[in-house]
């Protein structure tokens, strides 16, 4: 199995005969507008544009959207992709939007389900604190899911969550070979984060020394100030920089 880390939460999961692309956030750099963000940045995202050629993006066999924000699913993705690729997506709300904008095969992944030859398990995920969603309820709910295939290594995208006891139930319970995290830390407001940051990461990797960790959602976003030098330093201060893995955009890695 190998992995592309595309731009932001965006990646391409490529197995034996599937192609699994993740949260796909297509538009050219700039194309949309600042999210709020409590450090004051007001850049137009994305902060980067694509180093990875788009028609390596608009074939996949199957997608997976974990929410439609923005950075996950884009007017770009919603313009570009194939209208017959089979989609899934966490909830009712969300599936209406895609099916909307003329998609066909759209599903709600609700437990555990198999697309072309891969099974994917939807996981439980918290976009932010209690308080935050308190107060920022457009934020809505996320997904996480598993992805299972043959013999390949099994996969647990976390999605934007913080760490929850959920997250490290699912740690637990999976026992993944791969973890992705969002890592960006985003913060929209003085609340505090709506993701993982760098310290998530080296307690993830406590909680699941069997797996590789690899770290996503960085420099591509205003609100994002955690940055892959902050990851790298976190691991090396913990001495598990042989377990994480923080790919440029466009690097592929190989499991």
């Amino acid at each position: 199995m190998k992995m592309t880390q595309v731009r932001n939460a965006t990646m391409v999961m490529s197995y034996d005969d599937a192609t699994v692309l993740i949260d796909p956030m297509l538009g050219a750099k700039g194309s949309m507008p600042p999210f709020p963000c409590a450090t004051g940045d007001t850049s137009r995202n994305p902060l980067v544009d694509l180093v990875v050629s788009l028609d390596e993006l608009l074939t996949p066999d199957v997608i997976v959207v974990t929410h439609t924000h923005a950075d996950h699913w884009d007017p770009a993705a919603a313009a570009l992709l194939p209208r017959h690729t089979p989609i899934l997506a966490q909830h009712a709300e969300d599936a209406a939007l895609i099916a909307d904008e003329g998609f066909t095969d759209v599903r709600i992944l609700e437990s555990t389900t198999t697309v072309a030859g891969v099974e994917f398990t939807r996981a439980g995920g918290q976009h932010g604190s209690d308080e935050i969603l308190e107060s920022m309820p457009d934020i809505g709910e996320v997904m996480g899911v598993v992805l299972r295939h043959d013999d390949d290594p099994v996969v647990y995208i976390a999605g934007d969550t913080i760490m929850t006891d959920e997250v490290r139930r699912n740690l637990a319970e999976v026992a993944p070979d791969v973890v992705v995290l969002n890592t960006g830390e985003a913060v929209p407001s003085t609340l505090g984060p709506i993701i993982m940051g760098p310290k998530d990461v080296v307690e993830v990797a406590g909680l699941a020394p069997q797996a590789k960790v690899v770290a996503s959602h960085l420099e591509a976003l205003n609100h994002c100030p955690a940055t892959r030098e902050d990851v790298r330093a976190a691991a090396s201060a913990h001495a598990i920089t042989d377990r994480v893995l923080v790919p440029e955009d466009g690097e592929v890695l190989r499991f």
